[in-house]
């Protein structure tokens, strides 16, 4: 297919490993596909201004462009040649203008949108006012995700799109995106036909012309000149984008399981392809900037206990060590609020020093997990604390009246009251001045313990601070060992941590009254899901910390029971609010009321995962009839019956061109990766031939992705662990018979839940609550018989079953703990 002369490409920095690659331009002369293809192979041109655009010249507030794999491996790539796209990235303005102007978007719930609500822009929401508005007017549709534009032109019908409202529609551009050149980022921009299909793409367009390459009001003619006189091979090109897309991302599988040798080959590849990318000076995997990847730390933690399990304790004990004190290095770094509490979304630098400022509930609710994993492997306080402080953050500052909890706190606020222009980081950063002025007598022990300096701290790498925004301030960062210090100034480790407590609260206070960054206060039903699973397992897991555990500001000391029920209250807003309990449907989102987009793979597969750890960690059956439910209904949505895998979208909106099978576990993990989890859990909680049922959908859905296991493990650490879940030949049971509302009963619980082993289900029943029974003798009557045989009225007994066997019933928790210690080939 030829191209045109008004076709410009420039390729994005590509985001791979955590590394940005040169940046590359190629230009169309003529109507030749001939001479766009010697560009694309001409050497010369890969310097082209890469010593001019560096990653360093970013801003701070620029949410860094990523590389990712597309869903599914595609065997018919799209040729960048045979699609019309322009793609640009650099600095995002940082100018926000204000006046009177209303548009369209103020009559929207998206705190996104409103805050485009002013722009002297006729912006239209996605939907069918916009699509009707093109096809009327016959001009290409502008559509922009996480960008603020300065000039559009009436040649285009322009649309803004919440990315968090309907990932689905980003889904769709963004891998378009991808596709063309191998990377994408956010802000995103594309120009589509009046019929949805993409014309040209990429992020952010500067507004003039600069250094050779085009600005925005330069795209827009060529866009316009394009649209005049090149419609129908831009037409052609969109629809043939669209078409590759679809047959990729819809693969099927080729059998109905994967080889039996293929689970612990994938897991084992994912660790070794970690573990070379391991930054063993300041830890993580990959370099600058980097992004707190949970998935990557479950899979290592993971993948240690199976080396643990099979005499492997070396091997075991090189691949805990890295996660570990990665852990520990993304807690003392400044990428922890450690005055409020929880983590912010990535450090720019290589020691987690310097982030970006912006807190999302995602990183919060996984990250919580992680920490708790890593107290369930070592016992140390260390990790409880910081699990502690995620959760206290969350109930203190991002959970509203209804129990729902909050999506995310912006980078940027004002410095001062009244002040118009926002500064990233502003709620955050200190001068050495106001820490002396706050602090008196004990500022000179936390400037020290913090790094803080008077003429800032943001030099330890030369990518923290290259524009010289934080010059004068600081980020808290820990360089020192807290015993080593106290040692020091010759006073006890105890007194030391409290004063550190009681500083870091007397900070909060003043910090408290600073404006505030905005406040997301949408409710989103997969990151929810994600937050009731770490708030539920808190619950229990915590209970095996020391009792003579002390902790400082700003964890407060909640009792755990409060945990609890913080995940009942969410889950029960979600149900109350964005579940039609005729249908059973979910519904994504909720601000002033439930959004129009319709539930997606991941709300379901989130909250369902939710739902089963709070029903694991003790509380009712009506979590677990619930997740039934949501399963039964994701499984009629989303799942390709003859393929096999989850689509992540119903594919009954016909504004969304694509139905992927997304695979890729990256700052979130994969809709098809938790649920392959989730039916692993849920075929050993029921029996018979939905057991069979939901075992059959695991298997098919991971064959769907066989090749990405064999060659791209490290792409999907999730699924790899799903895979070997799915493979282990008997599941440990742990059942609890017993009152309920007893001190006995909660100790029990703990103890099933102290070590850490994703390979085991926890069931607990109570033979005198009729409803219970009831649902028991439906869905695993040997679990009601199990009860009925093992009841004692004034105590609760443990049994641990597996292979087909089960241990002889113990009372105490300990005895309990040291049962679920021994080694599986023991325990039959």
């Amino acid at each position: 297919m030829a191209t045109s002369a008004a076709c410009v490409r420039i390729s994005s920095f590509h985001y791979n490993n955590n590394n940005f690659s040169k940046l590359c331009f190629f230009r169309t002369l003529d109507n030749s596909s001939s001479m766009l293809e010697r560009l694309l192979c001409s050497s010369s041109l890969h310097h082209f201004l890469s010593h001019k655009t560096k990653l360093s010249s970013l801003p701070r507030n620029y949410l860094y462009p990523f590389r990712r794999p597309l869903a599914v491996i595609s065997h018919r790539p799209i040729h960048p040649y045979k699609v019309v796209a322009m793609a640009e990235r650099t600095p995002a303005s940082t100018s926000h203008s204000r006046n009177k102007h209303t548009n369209r978007l103020a009559a929207e719930h998206s705190p996104y949108l409103l805050q485009h609500a002013h722009n002297p822009v006729d912006w239209f929401a996605w939907g069918e006012e916009a699509f009707a508005e093109a096809r009327k007017r016959d001009v290409p549709i502008f559509l922009s995700k996480l960008w603020k534009p300065l000039i559009l032109s009436s040649n285009t019908s322009v649309q803004q799109v919440d990315r968090e409202e309907r990932p689905d529609v980003d889904k769709v551009y963004m891998t378009y995106v991808q596709a063309l050149y191998g990377g994408g980022g956010w802000p995103l921009s594309v120009f589509l036909s009046p019929d949805l299909k993409p014309l040209m793409g990429g992020t952010y367009f500067p507004p003039e012309d600069k250094y050779g390459r085009p600005g925005f009001k330069t795209i827009l003619r060529k866009v316009k000149d394009a649209w005049d006189k090149k419609r129908d091979m831009l037409a052609q090109s969109g629809a043939f984008a669209i078409e590759q897309l679809s047959e990729a991302l819809s693969a099927s599988a080729s059998s109905n399981k994967l080889p039996d040798e293929l689970p612990q080959n994938a897991l084992r590849l994912c660790a070794e392809q970690l573990s070379k990318s391991y930054d063993s000076r300041f830890g993580g995997f990959g370099s600058a900037p980097k992004f707190p990847r949970p998935v990557e730390i479950q899979m290592m933690l993971y993948h240690s206990k199976k080396l643990e399990d099979t005499g492997k304790s070396g091997e075991a004990s090189e691949g805990q060590k890295m996660v570990l004190f990665t852990l520990q290095c993304m807690a003392k770094g400044g990428i922890h609020d450690h005055v409020g509490g929880g983590f912010h979304r990535y450090s720019v630098d290589e020691r987690w020093h310097v982030p970006h400022f912006e807190k999302m509930l995602y990183d919060q609710g996984q990250l919580a997990n992680v920490y708790l994993d890593a107290f369930s492997l070592t016992k140390d306080v260390f990790y409880s604390y910081i699990c502690r402080d995620i959760l206290d953050y969350l109930r203190r500052d991002m959970i509203g009246p209804g129990g729902e909890i909050f999506s995310a706190e912006d980078a940027d606020s004002a410095e001062t009251e009244g002040a118009t222009r926002k500064k990233e980081g502003a709620f955050y950063v200190w001068t050495s001045k106001e820490v002396e002025d706050i602090l008196g007598e004990h500022a000179i022990l936390f400037k020290e313990h913090y790094y803080l300096k008077p003429t800032g701290n943001c030099d330890l790498s030369r990518m923290s601070d290259p524009h010289n925004e934080f010059k004068g301030k600081n980020v808290l960062i820990e360089l020192n060992d807290s015993s080593a210090s106290a040692s020091k100034l010759g006073m006890p480790l105890e007194k030391y941590l409290n004063i550190l407590g009681e500083c870091r609260r007397k900070l909060f206070d003043v910090r408290s009254k600073r404006p505030r960054p905005h406040l997301d206060d949408k409710v989103i039903v997969s990151w929810n899901g994600l937050v009731i699973s770490s708030f539920a397992r808190a619950s229990k897991i915590l209970k095996s910390e020391a009792e003579s555990a002390i902790f400082n500001f700003p964890v407060v000391g909640s009792d755990r029971k409060e945990y609890t029920e913080v995940a009942e209250s969410a889950a029960s807003f979600i149900r109350r609010h964005l579940y039609d309990e005729q249908t059973h449907r979910l519904q994504h989102s909720f601000r002033n009321g439930p959004s129009k987009a319709p539930g997606f793979l991941d709300d379901y597969a989130f909250l369902i995962s939710g739902l089963l750890d709070l029903y694991e960690f003790g509380s009712g059956t009506k979590w677990l009839v619930w997740a039934i439910e949501l399963q039964n209904t994701q499984d009629e949505l989303f799942l390709d019956r003859e393929g096999g895998g989850y689509f992540n979208t119903t594919g009954e909106d016909p504004s969304v061109l694509l139905r992927v099978k997304e695979d890729h576990d990256g700052a979130e993990p994969s809709g098809n990766s938790v649920s392959v989890i989730n039916l692993v859990r849920l075929a050993s909680i029921v029996a018979g031939s939905k057991s069979d049922y939901y075992r059959q959908n695991a298997e098919h859905s991971l064959a769907v992705f066989e090749t990405r296991l064999k060659d791209m493990a490290m792409a999907v650490p999730l699924m790899c662990c799903a895979a070997d879940m799915l493979s282990v030949p008997s599941r440990k049971h742990v059942v609890l018979v017993g009152h309920k509302s007893s001190v006995d009963f909660e100790n029990m619980l703990a103890a099933a839940h102290a070590s850490y082993d994703l390979n085991k289900t926890v069931i607990h029943i109570d033979p005198a609550d009729t409803e219970e029974m009831d649902f028991w003798e439906e869905h695993n009557s040997n679990n009601a018989s199990m009860a009925r045989n093992n009841f004692s009225a004034d105590k609760v007994v443990a049994l641990v079953c597996q292979n087909f066997s089960c241990s002889p019933p113990v009372t105490d928790p300990i005895s309990l703990e040291n049962l679920l210690l021994e080694k599986p080939s023991s325990t039959a």
